[in-house]
């Protein structure tokens, strides 16, 4: 018989994940800081845009180190070490009922080119599909973005004055502006690329004009803090999108992501075709022709 570890509400305290989260995309975010071209070894993946880094590495063992040491009972998920964790095996499940999903370097092409578009997603996610806290850490540009379930999104600049560095939260763009912006991105796969073409396009009918930042982490969040009106992609993976979703959510913004599951080894493989769309509302969403499949 299965045996259901999803934590209840009310036994799961939100304020320490969320520390922990914000320890470690910070932890991961510091290596990227220290970006060094000289010291830099970069190979491919699946195709020759697709790349890998020694810093992708460096970042998430430091995120990973976090989350080892503050929550050695739960499972980890991140873009280039797998899964990890008690129970992670067959079924990535944990004697607590969390996982984490890491993406240590979101916007790899970006960093290696100088590009200051990247970050470290760090996010949780209960066995139940439900995600409890988020945080985005983008040290090139000194932000940090975070969201816990039902308490808001917040944003914080990073700097050493007090005052500017105070949390401000987000509700996402506003509807009414004029010259809105779309976010989206491209597949590393030469046909889902062409799809994606085409079908920009028909969206673009709704929008003055179209961003393609290189980060699906950061352009969730921009869409939380107004920056951009509506962010849609499609063929990304869990930890893409993972944290920025939430606070995208949090924000006040409409979100369809796909549903989240524990119970997959290899929790990216239901995903990787399937879109994630973010606006200010459902409405909004289908007022202007955004797929919400």
């Amino acid at each position: 018989m299965a045996v259901d570890r999803s934590p209840d509400r009310e036994s799961v305290d939100l304020d320490e994940l969320l520390a922990t989260a914000r320890r470690a995309a910070a932890a991961g975010a510091a290596v990227l800081a220290g970006r060094d071209e000289r010291r830099m070894e970069a190979t491919t993946k699946s195709s020759d845009s697709d790349w890998v880094t020694s810093f992708d590495l460096a970042a998430e063992r430091a995120v990973r180190a976090v989350l080892t040491d503050e929550r050695p009972d739960d499972v980890v998920s991140g873009e280039e070490l797998g899964t990890s964790g008690s129970d992670a095996g067959a079924s990535p499940a944990s004697t607590t009922g969390l996982r984490w999903s890491v993406d240590p370097l979101d916007g790899t092409t970006n960093f290696i080119r100088g590009i200051v578009y990247y970050a470290t997603s760090v996010a949780v996610v209960a066995a139940d599909g439900r995600w409890l806290a988020g945080v985005v850490h983008a040290p090139a540009l000194g932000v940090e973005y975070w969201a816990t379930a039902g308490r808001g999104a917040w944003r914080r600049q990073l700097t050493d004055d007090a005052e500017r560095g105070r949390p401000a939260r987000l509700g996402g763009p506003d509807p009414e502006r004029p010259g809105r912006l779309l976010a989206t991105g491209f597949s590393y796969n030469g046909t889902s690329r062409t799809r994606q073409f085409n079908e920009l396009e028909g969206l673009m009918s709704a929008f003055a004009d179209v961003r393609r930042l290189g980060s699906a982490a950061l352009d969730l969040c921009l869409v939380a803090d107004g920056t951009l009106d509506a962010f849609r992609e499609s063929g990304l993976h869990e930890h893409d999108w993972a944290a920025g979703a939430l606070i995208a959510q949090e924000a006040g913004c409409w979100v369809h992501r796909p549903t989240a599951s524990t119970a997959q080894a290899d929790p990216d493989d239901q995903w990787r075709e399937e879109g994630i769309t973010a606006a200010t509302s459902r409405h909004e969403a289908q007022r202007l022709d955004l797929d919400l499949s």
